[in-house]
């Protein structure tokens, strides 16, 4: 299974990294991609690894967002937008950990999981509470 993901550069709470380690263990493991920006995408793909995805990185041209995750399969940087149509266009589902709890207009993570149901893709929201 591809899976995608996207979140907030404040990082996961501890809640959306205990919901996203269960949802990862439940389903067949198969590749994770991750953004590689500080935060969330950094956590994230240290779960997934542990869990023995293999860890595929759609890195921003913006290197000082970046965390550098030792990644599998690293793809050419891109700026943000195509850079998370692209993370949604090669995966099957996407897992979201925004930081808000109610969707926003200028927000990566929110423009991410718009994208994902506007091309019908599965959307999984870990709540931040």
């Amino acid at each position: 299974m591809k899976i995608g993901f996207t979140g907030t550069q404040k990082g996961m709470s501890d809640k959306q990294k205990i919901d996203l380690l269960y949802l990862l263990q439940d389903l067949p493991v198969g590749e994770f991609h991750h953004g590689d920006c500080i935060g969330a995408d950094f956590e994230a793909a240290h779960i997934a690894k542990k869990l023995g995805y293999t860890i595929v990185c759609h890195p921003p041209t913006i290197d000082a967002k970046r965390e550098f995750f030792p990644s599998d399969v690293t793809f050419p940087a891109l700026p943000y937008l195509a850079r998370n149509k692209a993370i949604v266009n090669a995966t099957e589902v996407l897992f979201a950990a925004p930081k808000e709890t109610e969707e926003v207009i200028r927000s990566g993570t929110w423009a991410t999981v718009r994208y994902a149901r506007k091309v019908g893709k599965p959307v999984y929201i870990l709540e931040r509470i």
